[in-house]
């Protein structure tokens, strides 16, 4: 046995996106001309969608390059512009995670199945 100090745990993935969907949505109101995500909340839902779409394709082309780095940043480039559409909607990463983990154990063709139509 040693006297040193437990190793905190690190934080985790969730903890990350909730702190980012915070800063994200204390973005709004806040001044296009200083801030990114205030301009992007400005000017309004067809221009965070379209930005959600280009960085999903940007994500393809990285894959389809088979860079692992491009591929990480790109993703990153699509989560964080997902974030900033949640928040246009009034919705966080949280009730994005409960949603896969409400998933989690299900057979995919099961999920799919019981979607409505």
């Amino acid at each position: 046995m040693t006297d040193a100090a437990p190793a905190t745990a690190a934080p985790s993935s969730t903890d990350s996106l909730a702190r980012l969907a915070e800063v994200i949505a204390s973005r709004r109101g806040g001044d296009p001309d200083r801030s990114y995500v205030a301009r992007l909340f400005h000017k309004g839902t067809d221009t965070i969608l379209k930005k959600v779409g280009e960085e999903a394709t940007e994500v393809v082309i990285a894959a389809k390059d088979g860079d692992p780095a491009k591929i990480v940043y790109e993703v990153a480039d699509l989560w964080f512009h997902s974030i900033v559409a949640l928040a246009q909607f009034g919705l966080t990463p949280a009730q994005v995670i409960a949603e896969l983990e409400r998933r989690e154990g299900l057979s995919g063709l099961a999920e799919f199945a019981s979607r409505p139509r």
